[in-house]
């Protein structure tokens, strides 16, 4: 029999069997994939965003996401002790803008290997194409896991991962493996093709576990139908972007922003995206974007500006006026906003319509229908709900021998590598306390 199952192999699961191993824990690792930490390999677009290299204290205010509630786990696992970890892997890594920290050779699978053969040195077991039906519970304990092999491009069924296992399995059997603790790091519902898909939730809900609604987060904005169609591909540096609940400000970002196909992206939108969703979710009320294209002009510096430009080229209309101020393809919809007509000489603009210009100008708005789907978030929202477990060990406070780490949890944090260092504080957490209460 193992001591402790670790249900999931990305950041989170990786690390927790990692750590209850080395304490001297038998392990197995299920990840329900071909290879573990998919989600890991397209992280930082790609390269694998590991961590932050600021302070710790720092992590918590850019987990919006409940941060709090891991003050203790990254206190136990910094971001210097996960580096750490990886320079003793042989792994170098290296800081770059805003103290995102990557392998040096950008290479993701890197960080995977390292971690897979952390995992095999400590004496931990690896079983892909393996995935989690279910939790083996007497009353107030958990004894087991079900599981099931995932047929897939090959390889054979249960196979553990770079090793032959013996004899084989019939497709699809359901199996169970004996367990004194169960480490539950099944992620959220990001990115579904990494193996996150939310699959484990009904499974914890059967067993009395509060959940949180699995929301997007880090995801482009919504608009309603047909208002950005003609801005797909524009990209817009320096605006302030408000969101707007029936009318109040309930979030407000500034930097970068672009429209995409369906969607508002960047980085304003992304991090916005969380409050828009539980807005959606929970509230339901009108929801606006309201950008401010000329943030650095105030109304009346931005009035002069027009009535300068205007005077100087007197002779053109008031669309070639407007396109001096903002990016080609916003000229009409800014002007629409306006109800102002774009022909019009600017030698015939009243001072009624350059209020309206302006009003356009700071306040271009567009109705929001929410965020995309949960599918297409960076992060998801939701989880385990956090009054089920200890912060101090991830422990389930009900189910004896149970505890959660990563995404599968209730936290989530904006892009830089928070949200992968929450993964592996709370894993190694996890991990520890696990192997603690096997080995006594």
């Amino acid at each position: 029999m193992s001591n402790v199952i670790v249900i999931g192999g990305g950041a989170a699961g990786l690390m927790a069997g990692i750590t209850a191993a080395r304490q001297g824990a038998k392990v197995i690792v299920l990840e329900r994939m071909r290879e573990p930490g998919k989600k890991m390999m397209i992280t930082g677009k790609g390269r694998c965003n590991i961590t932050n290299s600021c302070d710790i204290k720092e992590f918590i205010p850019n987990i919006p996401g409940n941060g709090k509630f891991l003050f203790s786990a990254l206190q136990q696992f910094t971001n210097e002790d996960l580096l750490r970890f990886f320079r003793e892997q042989g792994l170098e890594t290296v800081a770059e803008r805003g103290g995102r920290v990557f392998p040096a050779n950008g290479k993701a699978k890197d960080v995977i290997a390292a971690l897979v053969s952390a995992l095999e040195k400590a004496g931990g077991r690896l079983i892909t194409n393996a995935q989690a039906t279910g939790l083996v519970v007497k009353p107030g304990q958990v004894i087991g896991v079900r599981y099931r092999n995932v047929e897939n491009d090959g390889r054979k069924e249960g196979q553990e991962y770079r090793s032959v296992t013996k004899g084989k399995v019939k497709l699809g059997a359901e199996r169970t493996l004996d367990a004194e603790a169960v480490i539950v790091c099944t992620g959220g519902a990001s990115y579904p093709g990494t193996g996150s898909d939310g699959n484990f939730v009904p499974v914890l809900e059967n067993l009395g576990i509060a959940m949180e609604p699995l929301l997007p987060a880090l995801v482009p904005l919504q608009p309603e139908e047909g208002f950005t169609e003609e801005l797909e591909g524009l990209s817009l540096k320096n605006v302030e972007a408000s969101v707007l609940a029936d009318g109040k400000t309930v979030a407000k970002e500034f930097g970068e922003l672009q429209f995409i196909r369906g969607g508002i992206a960047g980085p304003v939108c992304l991090t916005m995206s969380r409050k828009v969703a539980r807005l959606q979710h929970f509230n339901h009320p009108d929801l606006e974007l309201s950008l401010d294209l000329k943030p650095a002009l105030p109304e009346d510096k931005l009035d002069a500006r027009i009535l300068r430009d205007s005077q100087e080229f007197s002779k053109a209309s008031l669309k070639e006026i407007v396109r001096k101020l903002i990016p080609q393809p916003l000229v009409g919809p800014v002007l629409d906003a306006a109800y102002l007509d774009g022909n019009k000489p600017v030698s015939q603009i009243t001072k009624n319509d350059r209020q309206e210009l302006i009003r356009a100008l700071k306040h271009f708005t567009i109705p929001l229908t929410g965020t995309r789907p949960v599918a297409e978030g960076i992060v998801t929202a939701g989880g385990v709900s956090l009054k089920e477990i200890d912060p101090k060990t991830m422990k389930a406070k009900r189910i004896s021998g149970l505890y959660f780490a990563g995404e599968a949890m209730d936290v989530d944090g904006y892009t830089g590598g928070f949200n992968l260092q929450a993964a592996f504080s709370s894993g190694y957490v996890a991990g520890l306390n696990a192997a603690k209460q096997v080995l006594g």
